[in-house]
């Protein structure tokens, strides 16, 4: 089964249609131990996947340097991407941090952690509304002059802002939730990457487990970080669920998964899509690529669109402090 690569905008890079997120590898859905970590991580590498996603805020550096761990040997069988931007604050609600001296210290501070001198996706993780695109990503074009970045990326970014930040040098993708669930700000974020040749990197492409079939009752995410957002709420979780119900039956037709489905669906909206689902499970590594292998006709395409209208998930994407850092 081979991963087929796409390009990363115009930067030269190429990456596999299915990559790797690596959130779920520092806790935030539980716990994972860092050998299981670094066993995910290298079965991916082994069975093609050559995209790794990480971030400075992912267990606050702890996926940056178990990311370390993994590539040990492996680093030129991967294309590293790492975020910044947001930042720890003492009452626990995350803060943003965009201006020009701080994109270069979170630049080497997870440099050092990933104990590489270079990263080939660098992202925006969230826009910082006090401070203008044009400086942040002004730091960023010094850092890739530098060669200590290779190309630049954004991440839930309104249309406007990714038309400002690349006039200051071309990006290379833009990194949204995008999935049958959650599709409006994702499909208005196309439009603008398709017209300046900017490539789209799926997150939680199978709508944070949801569209995987798997989750039945909310009591099955009860200790991990999910149980805040309001697709999960009591009420929301029951009408997602009849929306789900729609992906189970064709998946049972078409004899695949229903995440496989999702993410078959999802490469199938064009080849500027990159699609990175993130597990902490090595049998969903594989399952995941399993989606490779589903072929969908343009009638099979429509009826998923059909059976997940634009607008249709009940609850936001995130809770409503997070609604506030996204599509800005």
């Amino acid at each position: 089964m081979v991963n087929p690569t796409r390009p990363l905008g115009q930067s030269g890079i190429s990456v596999t249609s299915i990559g790797l997120g690596l959130m779920s590898l520092s806790g935030i859905y539980g716990e994972s131990s860092d050998d299981n970590g670094v066993a995910v991580i290298q079965h991916a590498i082994d069975h093609g996947i050559n995209f790794l996603d990480s971030s400075d805020m992912y267990g606050w550096g702890h996926n940056e340097t178990l990311l370390s761990t993994a590539l040990i040997g492996r680093r030129d069988q991967v294309v590293l991407a790492s975020k910044f931007g947001q930042t720890k604050g003492q009452a626990g609600a995350n803060g943003v941090n965009g201006k020009p001296e701080y994109v270069r210290q979170a630049c080497e501070a997870s440099l050092k952690r990933l104990n590489q001198d270079v990263i080939d996706l660098y992202y925006v993780h969230r826009i910082d509304p006090s401070v203008p695109i044009e400086e942040t990503v002004g730091a960023m074009k010094n850092l890739l002059t530098e060669g200590k970045i290779r190309s630049i990326g954004l991440c839930e970014a309104s249309p406007e802002t990714i038309r400002r930040a690349h006039k200051i040098h071309p990006l290379a993708a833009v990194q949204t939730e995008y999935s049958l669930l959650y599709r409006e700000q994702a499909e208005a974020t196309l439009k603008v990457t398709r017209e300046l040749g900017i490539s789209f990197v799926a997150y939680s492409p199978l709508g944070r487990s949801l569209l995987t079939g798997a989750v039945k009752n909310i009591s099955d995410f009860s200790n991990d970080r999910r149980k805040d957002h309001p697709r999960f709420q009591p009420g929301n979780f029951e009408r997602n669920q009849e929306l789900v119900s729609a992906i189970i039956q064709i998946a049972n037709n078409k004899h695949c998964t229903p995440s496989q489905l999702a993410l078959a669906w999802l490469l199938a909206q064009g080849e500027d899509l990159i699609a990175i689902p993130g597990t902490k499970q090595i049998v969903r590594v594989d399952e995941n690529l399993g989606a490779l292998k589903v072929q969908l006709s343009k009638h099979d395409i429509n009826l998923l669109s059909n059976a997940f209208p634009v607008g249709a998930a009940a609850g936001t994407r995130y809770p409503a402090g997070g609604m506030k850092g996204v599509f800005i």
